[in-house]
């Protein structure tokens, strides 16, 4: 073998071994997500006729971006979180009416995300929908983001009601003007849910479930909501018309970190 030869062996030979400890990196990384505990459950597994939009998965939020951590558009709750949703969407569908689900387990690096972008005070692109009203400096000091969340425990959810039978929803364009969340039904981004007086994720006190410049249809619909969901055991966040916590949670003080995926469900059943 010619010196020319053995050296070319001898540089495929190094490069291969790149490349398999490239592979094997990868591979690694692939495989050293977390996954989730058994009793989390995919909520279609449960009950297939709520309707799913996960915001976060999209770029219609108060971010303006798809969200770390959501690696589908699917809704991850603890069992007894997801079987009482069921019961709630079996009262509902009596009734002529659909939940439907805007966000469930959230992942911590979810969190993470909002905290770097709310600390980024010059990115407010999603400010003439979101928070009009609001200073970005505030954000944390009035209590629209936190650096936990209780959606990272995997009980608690964010949700509406839809009037059957349900439109769609149309999609968000990026870059599409944008109006007030407090704005007249009509006016806002338009939402196949019921009025509820403001858009999902307004950070507005015209928000807040028992706000007394809520009245009429839109209270009855926060009402309507309210007390299907409390007779079941969900606990509601004041502030937040849509916020709702299964109680008691299964993991009361745990935070997890897995993403939103099929994946992180299958060797979990």
């Amino acid at each position: 073998m010619t010196q020319l030869s053995m050296a070319v062996r001898s540089l495929v030979t190094v490069l291969a071994a790149l490349l398999a400890v490239t592979a094997a990196s990868a591979t690694a990384r692939a495989t050293s997500e977390p996954k989730a505990p058994a009793d989390f459950v995919a909520l279609r597994s449960v009950d297939p006729t709520i309707i799913q939009e996960i915001r976060y998965f999209t770029p219609h939020n108060f971010v303006g971006e798809r969200i770390d951590g959501y690696q589908q558009p699917l809704c991850i709750l603890t069992r007894p979180a997801a079987e009482a949703l069921h019961q709630a969407q079996q009262r509902l569908l009596g009734q002529g009416y659909t939940l439907k689900v805007y966000d469930c387990y959230r992942p911590q690096r979810s969190v993470d995300h909002f905290v770097r972008w709310a600390k980024d005070l010059e990115d407010q692109a999603m400010k003439a929908e979101f928070y009009p009203n609001v200073d970005k400096t505030r954000l944390f000091e009035d209590g629209y983001i936190a650096e936990k969340s209780g959606h990272s425990r995997g009980s608690t959810m964010d949700l509406t009601i839809v009037k059957l039978p349900a439109l769609p929803t149309r999609p968000y364009v990026p870059g599409e003007p944008l109006v007030p969340c407090f704005a007249p039904q009509g006016e806002r981004f338009p939402d196949n849910s019921v009025d509820m007086g403001t858009g999902y994720d307004c950070f507005d006190t015209l928000s807040h479930t028992l706000d007394p410049r809520i009245q009429g249809q839109q209270r009855a619909n926060r009402l309507l909501l309210k007390d299907t969901l409390e007779g079941l055991g969900f606990v509601n966040l004041a502030e937040e018309w849509w916020h709702f916590t299964y109680k008691p949670e299964l993991y009361p003080d745990t935070y997890f970190d897995f993403p939103v995926s099929t994946k992180s469900l299958t060797q979990s059943h």
